[in-house]
């Protein structure tokens, strides 16, 4: 089997373990679609890859994901590099993301926190700082959960061990998500 195949293989293999989470998943899309319509917002980080698919994730509400709509807002947490490097250099980098939920988040916010390994700490205290503050947590993570397994309200755990295939499914995750938010509460919203 050549590399390519294989990849299909597992990538299939992958999104079709992801059938026991679809509770869960409504679930998510189901407080994300409140939240947003309730005039709350996004506050999604994640590292490395994962902080690609949450810029990816905040850009669907912030801008448009399949219709053209009105704006919602979500904070792409990773974005600001002078205020992640300032963080990082004063209060240690697990904070880089605990002190944006405390600076921007509000009761009734929602934070999604994505991370293949479920062990990075900066997602640990992000989530941590989230329920403090009153937010509902979302994590995306992958293999058992990590230490991140249990920190969440919502967990979506990918059961592999392949992170580029984690990663993908956590794309097939969020994009479902947006899916299901835009059309049962964002546009139907569009006449308020």
């Amino acid at each position: 089997m050549s590399t390519f195949e294989k990849a299909i293989h597992d990538a299939t293999a992958t999104i079709e373990s992801l059938r026991p989470l679809q509770s869960d998943h409504a679930r998510a899309a189901e407080i994300v679609g409140q939240c947003l319509v309730n005039g709350g917002k996004l506050l999604v980080c994640g590292n490395g890859g994962s902080a690609a698919d949450a810029a990816d994730f905040a850009t669907e509400y912030a801008c448009r994901f399949v219709t053209d709509r009105r704006p919602y807002p979500a904070l792409n947490l990773a974005a600001c590099g002078s205020l992640i490097t300032a963080t990082g250099n004063d209060y240690g980098y697990e904070e880089v993301f605990a002190r944006q939920v405390r600076a921007f988040g509000q009761k009734g916010d929602v934070l999604v926190a994505i991370t293949t390994s479920g062990n990075s700490p900066s997602i640990l205290s992000a989530i941590t700082a989230a329920r403090t503050a009153g937010l509902h947590t979302i994590a995306l993570l992958g293999r058992d959960g990590g230490r991140a397994k249990g920190l969440a309200a919502i967990e979506l755990i990918v059961p592999s061990t392949i992170t580029a295939r984690i990663q993908e499914a956590h794309k097939f995750l969020l994009h479902t998500i947006c899916e299901i938010v835009e059309e049962r509460w964002l546009l139907p919203n569009e006449g308020r």
